[in-house]
C-alpha cells in the first residue's frame, strides 16, 4: 500500500558543493504547504522550522549550553523571523 504513495524528491546542495537528496510524500508538502506555496518553498520552511525548533530546545531544555550555541540559537530564531515575518515564539505559542 505505501508503494502506492507519490513521492517527491527534493536535492539539497550547500555553497562548498555537499549534496544530498530527501524524499517525502508528494501528499504531505500539500497537506503543509500554505496557499501559492512551492514544494520547494514548503521544504524550506520545514527545514528553517526544524533547525528553529532543535537549536530552541537545546538551549533552553537541555544542559549547559555555552555562549557559542547560545549565538547560534539566536542566529537561527533571527533567520526564522526573516523568513516568517514572526518570532519562533509566536509561531509556535512556546515563549521564554
Amino acid at each position: 500500500m505505501t508503494d502506492d504513495v507519490e513521492t517527491t524528491t527534493f536535492t539539497i546542495r550547500s555553497e562548498d558543493g555537499d549534496e544530498d537528496e530527501v524524499t517525502v510524500p508528494t501528499g504531505l508538502l500539500e497537506l503543509v504547504a500554505e496557499a501559492g506555496q512551492s514544494p520547494a518553498e514548503t521544504v524550506g520552511d520545514v527545514v528553517s522550522l526544524s533547525f528553529a525548533g532543535r537549536a530552541h530546545h537545546v538551549v533552553h531544555h537541555g544542559e549547559d549550553a555555552d555562549e557559542a550555541l547560545k549565538a547560534q540559537e539566536t542566529r537561527v530564531m533571527e533567520l526564522f523571523e526573516e523568513r516568517f515575518g514572526v518570532t519562533f515564539g509566536e509561531a509556535t505559542g512556546h515563549q521564554h
